[in-house]
């Protein structure tokens, strides 16, 4: 692994640290993050009340080049969804759940979050 990827992947577990704390401050309760299934990774796995919730944190420290929320597409869904699936099947869940995203812009400390819930249906 190059040093620009180890820096890139450091970043980028600060951030979804940092997002799995927001949103701990909004009611969320953190169950998991960053968890790998075959094909996919889920960003952080959490409850909002009995509301199992998927949330993929998508950065950008300027949106000159388009908005994270935009990083999104439906093939990036479909494999969100996949994962999803695998892990309820994994841990036997049963509760709803729902797809979430987190877009975060700016450096620290001076981030903006933008958190669009039920971002995306499965389909």
């Amino acid at each position: 692994m190059t040093n620009n990827a180890r820096t890139a992947r450091h970043r980028g577990a600060a951030i979804e640290q940092l997002a799995a704390q927001w949103l701990q401050q909004q009611g969320l309760r953190l169950v998991t993050s960053n968890h790998h299934v075959k094909g996919g990774e889920l960003d952080l796995v959490m409850t909002d009340q009995d509301i199992l919730v998927f949330v993929e944190v998508k950065h950008r420290t300027t949106t000159r080049y388009g908005h994270p929320l935009e990083t999104v597409t439906a093939q990036k869904q479909y494999r969100l969804i996949r994962a999803a699936k695998l892990y309820i099947a994994r841990h036997a869940i049963s509760s709803p759940c729902r797809f979430d995203i987190l877009a975060i812009t700016g450096t620290p400390p001076s981030l903006v979050f933008q958190w669009e819930k039920a971002a995306f249906d499965a389909y």
